[in-house]
């Protein structure tokens, strides 16, 4: 389907990945088109990204001892039925007229913890399905078709849907999960992490969450990159929080021009995900990494300085590149790197950093731009991204990305850390 040595297997996992990111945008645009129906008050429109952002703090930890416990393919399965089922209870209550700003919160709640597990042992998983030379081509597949379906497709389809029927998104949705569900079923073969010589029963969740942290702290390559996409988060998602006001005051832009803009950076991802791996082995993981550093400086200091729609636009477009590419490098190396029995907590732990940046930047980028000007969070950002380029431009050199590809960089050994 997708290329040489990505069979049938991975071509069920990455349709099932693909359908539920779509189905994922479409009930994310439809949130807050429900609760704004019914309330003006910012605040509780607000705390619907609130109620979708709260898991990935509160379970990506546990979620990843979850993936590395069980069999990875059926907790996928079992996930995606529970999540059909808030979403159907949801939209049943919505054609009755019961549904109120509370249950969508709840569900919301529901199917974002599911994300969180879902999530962390599709990755784990991934790496038993593919050769190891095809996981830079099959993390840009699996990203490809997030970005085509969540960052393309889902928003115009969501909210045409919601006009139609406020409960359409939700049970499309639905549907998407049900249909992912059957797809991961039929994946053959079984997807435990392996390696466990102690009973599940007899380890504690602090316990094997610790061995998750010590492991990514031993690496690092890994444990360089996971703090890098913390702070990197951190003042992307500060300066993506006033980007509205930036465009409209600045820029010029009216709504269409605004919604173009993110239709920029999500056409530069695709064109990443389409082409990472051949790119990625042609300038090598480490130019990769580096240049990608840069074009985030670059980003921010346009957004910056730039008053031209134009440039803003380019360089969001290069920004959509640089993230495809960056995920496909952090992905596969972490693959690479991890033991199969600890992939589900170290691929989640650096989730819980990446979500911690996320959730820390939307708070700061109103109360920067509030207090110092519109353009402080993204000269913020500029001076971030310039001193950690400079902190961590060794640390990705050449022989230390290639001793990772070739499976010879040093390991830290793999420990239960008792019952803590």
């Amino acid at each position: 389907m997708t290329g040489k040595g990505l069979d049938a297997r991975f071509g069920r996992l990455w349709a099932a990945s693909t359908l539920s990111a779509l189905g994922s945008g479409m009930a994310t645009v439809a949130a807050p088109l429900y609760a704004a129906a019914r309330s003006d008050d910012p605040l509780v429109v607000a705390a619907a990204a609130g109620a979708a952002w709260l898991p990935w703090l509160l379970f990506a930890l546990p979620g990843g001892v979850l993936a590395d416990r069980l069999d990875r393919r059926r907790l996928m399965v079992v996930i995606d039925w529970v999540r059909v089922v808030a979403l159907v209870s949801l939209g049943a209550a919505m054609l009755a007229g019961r549904a109120g700003i509370p249950l969508l919160y709840a569900v919301l709640f529901v199917v974002n913890t599911g994300e969180i597990v879902f999530r962390s042992a599709s990755q784990a998983m991934l790496p038993t399905l593919v050769p190891t030379s095809r996981l830079e081509r099959a993390n840009g597949w699996l990203g490809g078709g997030t970005t085509l379906a969540q960052g393309m497709l889902a928003g115009p389809l969501g909210g045409f849907l919601f006009v139609l029927a406020e409960s359409l998104p939700f049970l499309v949705n639905a549907g998407t999960y049900a249909l992912s569900a059957v797809l991961v079923a039929l994946i053959a073969g079984s997807y435990r992490g392996g390696g466990e010589a102690v009973p599940s029963a007899a380890r504690s969740v602090r316990a094997e969450i610790g061995a998750g942290f010590r492991f990514l702290l031993g690496q690092r390559l890994l444990r360089a990159m996971a703090v890098l996409i913390g702070l990197l988060n951190l003042t992307l998602t500060a300066a993506m929080a006033v980007l509205v006001l930036l465009a409209t005051q600045r820029l010029g832009l009216d709504s269409v021009g605004y919604g173009l803009l993110f239709t920029s950076m999500s056409v530069g991802g695709l064109l990443g995900a389409v082409v990472g791996d051949r790119l990625i082995a042609r300038v090598t993981p480490t130019w990769t990494v580096r240049v990608g550093l840069l074009v985030e400086a670059g980003l921010h200091l346009a957004l910056a300085a730039s008053t031209s729609a134009w440039l803003v636009g380019f360089a969001l477009f290069a920004f959509g590149v640089h993230g495809a590419l960056w995920g496909i490098v952090f992905h596969s190396l972490r693959q690479r790197l991890t033991p199969s029995e600890l992939r589900g907590r170290v691929g989640a732990t650096t989730l819980f950093i990446a979500a911690g940046g996320n959730c820390a930047g939307a708070l700061l980028g109103g109360v920067v731009a509030g207090t110092f000007g519109l353009t402080a969070p993204y000269w913020a950002g500029f001076v971030v991204a310039v001193a950690v380029s400079a902190a961590t431009w060794r640390v990705f050199d050449r022989s230390a990305v290639v001793a990772a590809y070739a499976g010879t960089a040093p390991r830290q050994p793999v420990t239960s850390g008792g019952d803590g």
